[in-house]
């Protein structure tokens, strides 16, 4: 195949293809990806890969969309501190709180979004996590008690209205009899639901998927600490075909094994979210939390009760750090962690970004550089053609 020539309004990309480690280039223009060209030599031992789509996004480096008030530039800072992490698009994640405190919270992550280019560019919408969860012990995670309350068509669409219509995905527990009229009506206005923090039985988990919802939030997280042998909620949630899974991949949050295993029942319905808070990003010590009281970030990461090391206090690690997670545990192979993080998530939502490296997909990318334990680094990401963040040493 003859070489052809970069155009003034073209950018080329060259490296390994993730899906096949084949040399190729890729050429941009007009923020899309517009041609795919093998190579017979390899340019370099650098990776192409899409970029990586995070469905739970808690607040990023200090910025905690949960502890109001923040700022719009605090979104803008915290959208392009995810791009230096590989994440081109992200959901912000507002939990569960009193309503007016959401309202406030959906207000400002909307506003955001309609004053800053970059905010619009990368966030598709919003994820609702609650309140409308198990009050339980256990299920209930670090979501206030008092907070939590009934599912409640008006007050959603009163968040909706506060959202500017962003909200795209709600996590909710199907225990409540209210849930089933609550999951029909965010379906039918192409709101995705998803099953979390619950404690309800079998049969409220497959009703509520003939309902319509289709998602599993963090699964096998927010959950008691123990459970009855069978049936429970999280089996009954593996074998509902019609349920996605999100995952968090950090190595604190779900054991290898219990990775494994998940991953082997969910096949192609199985994807990562980082579930990450405001912490990640900040350096190692002790934090005041807004939720929970006092924490410790760890050198490696770990977020935990400062008070009781062995609880987890959320999660510090990002997106990139689930995939690599997988690598190096050799839970999956390098298409499979990668898209975990990218396609299947943006397929979740339909957004253009899960047709990857295909022609006429938006050109988010990166730039990926292979470790020697099996991991990737991260050395460039791209933004609809636009290069948001360079390592320095590349």
């Amino acid at each position: 195949m003859p070489a052809r020539r970069c155009t003034l309004t073209e950018t080329l990309l060259r490296g390994r293809d993730y899906r096949t480690l084949e040399p190729i280039e890729l050429y941009l223009r007009e923020g899309t990806l517009a041609e795919v060209r093998s190579l017979s030599e390899p340019d370099n031992d650098l990776i192409l890969a899409p970029g990586l789509v995070d469905l739970q996004v808690n607040g990023y480096q200090g910025v905690d969309f949960n502890h109001f008030p923040f700022s719009e530039q605090d979104v803008l800072h915290a959208t392009r501190a995810l791009w230096q992490q590989g994440v081109t698009s992200f959901m912000p994640t507002v939990i569960t709180a009193q309503a007016d405190e959401i309202t406030q919270a959906l207000q400002r992550l909307a506003s955001a979004s309609e004053h800053y280019s970059d905010v619009a560019l990368a966030v598709p919408g919003f994820h609702l996590e609650g309140p409308f969860l198990s009050p339980e012990d256990g299920p209930r995670g670090a979501h206030p008690r008092e907070a939590i309350s009934a599912p409640d068509i008006a007050l959603f669409d009163c968040w909706q209205r506060a959202a500017q219509q962003g909200i795209r995905l709600l996590t909710l527990s199907p225990e409540w009899p209210q849930s089933r009229d609550l999951i029909r009506h965010c379906v039918a206005q192409q709101v995705r639901v998803a099953i979390g923090h619950t404690s309800a039985s079998a049969a409220q988990i497959h009703d509520a998927v003939l309902a319509g919802a289709s998602l599993s939030t963090h699964l096998g997280n927010g959950a008691h600490l123990q459970l009855p042998r069978h049936p429970n909620y999280i089996w009954q949630q593996l074998a509902e075909d019609a349920l996605a899974a999100t995952l968090i991949a950090d190595g604190d949050h779900l054991p290898a094994e219990v990775l494994k295993v998940f991953l082997r029942a969910k096949g192609e319905q199985a994807l990562l979210v980082s579930d990450v808070t405001c912490f990640a990003g900040q350096p190692p010590g002790i934090y005041d939390s807004a939720i929970g009281g006092r924490v410790q970030l760890s050198a490696e990461g770990r977020l935990s009760m400062a008070d009781a090391p062995q609880l987890l206090a959320g999660s510090a690690r990002g997106l990139l750090d689930g995939v690599n997670f997988l690598l190096r545990q050799k839970l999956a192979s390098l298409q499979q962690a990668i898209e975990m993080a990218s396609i299947r998530p943006a397929r979740q939502l339909a957004l253009p970004q899960q047709h990857g490296l295909a022609i006429g997909a938006p050109a988010d990318l990166l730039v990926l550089k292979p470790q020697p334990d099996n991991s990737v680094a991260l050395v460039a990401c791209i933004k609809q053609g636009k290069k948001v963040w360079q390592a320095a040493s590349a």
